[in-house]
């Protein structure tokens, strides 16, 4: 079992006291697809997945779809504070409706982004605990707050294919302050995309690395090498790697994305489960300027 730097009532401390003044961004890398950010006393948490919802048995007896290789590292019950959270798909360890009912308790002003396509499951799954849910649709954003929330496509053959209409799957581009990250949730590499995310200079990229040969087994995602090649191609002026260590099955290590960031001179930092950083607006020179999309509305939500 893989033990975090830092859990529990160490890590919500940790958030809590992080410094609200200066501008800058504190991240914690909270497992699989989760970050936690914290930016001017504003919370945003990414495809939360903190309980053991997949790696525990069902009905007593029948055998859990996974096993875990992490335990939980925060739980969601106690994390206050979060203001938006945001999902690219439906799948349970990007929206976990266990995590998002327990993070409402927590943050009762909570919203949380996700495709359009996938809201009428998860409100029905939720139902009353479920919290406010803004929709988006590829090629649209959405204001939060602070946060300025881009869906962009993802290549996931394992999710319907939307044509920008009820999206299922997406990419984020979420911009707050003079910082503009970049979420990849579940894709493959493919130009399109690429071509998307150099309108914006990337702060910081977090990219999936558990596809063999563009293929994993529970997914369809960029391996280790794709995702070091795409970051320098989007000019991101930082890569951290995700998608690993939270289940046995499907599992790899960070040393073929290490290697490549190094052979491509991409700036890159491997986090510790549970572990925080803290960076400001590094920009690489070479990246893009964002450029105009639609705001999404829809008077049903």
């Amino acid at each position: 079992m893989i033990e975090p730097v830092q859990s529990s009532d160490e890590l919500i401390d940790d958030f809590h006291g992080a410094d609200n003044v200066t501008g800058a961004i504190h991240i914690w890398r909270l497992g699989q697809n989760s970050f936690l950010i914290k930016w001017n006393g504003f919370g945003l948490l990414m495809d939360p997945y903190l309980t053991d919802s997949l790696t525990r048995k069902r009905d007593g007896s029948t055998p859990p779809p996974f096993t875990a290789a992490s335990p939980p590292v925060v739980d969601p019950h106690r994390l206050s504070g979060v203001d938006l959270v945001t999902c690219c798909n439906a799948h349970p360890d990007h929206l976990d409706p266990e995590t998002l009912m327990a993070l409402r308790a927590a943050s009762p002003s909570m919203k949380v982004v996700m495709p359009k396509g996938v809201v009428t499951g998860a409100e029905s799954e939720m139902g009353p605990a479920c919290p406010p849910i803004v929709p988006i649709n590829t090629g649209t954003y959405v204001k939060a707050g602070p946060f300025q929330v881009h869906a962009l496509p993802a290549a996931n053959p394992d999710l319907p294919d939307d044509g920008g209409e009820d999206s299922h799957s997406v990419c984020y581009v979420i911009s707050f302050g003079q910082f503009i990250i970049f979420h990849a949730g579940d894709t493959t590499w493919h130009k399109t995309l690429i071509r998307e995310v150099r309108r914006w200079p990337i702060n910081l990229a977090f990219l999936p690395i558990n596809g063999r040969d563009g293929v994993c087994e529970f997914g369809y995602n960029m391996n280790g090498f794709e995702s070091a090649a795409f970051a320098k191609s989007v000019s991101a002026s930082l890569a951290i790697p995700c998608h690993y260590d939270m289940f046995l099955e499907d599992n790899v290590t960070t040393e073929e994305f290490e290697s490549c960031c190094e052979r491509l001179h991409q700036r890159y930092r491997v986090m510790e489960l549970g572990q925080r950083m803290t960076m400001g607006p590094l920009t690489d020179p070479s990246a893009g300027k964002g450029q105009g999309t639609s705001e999404y509305r829809d008077l049903g939500y």
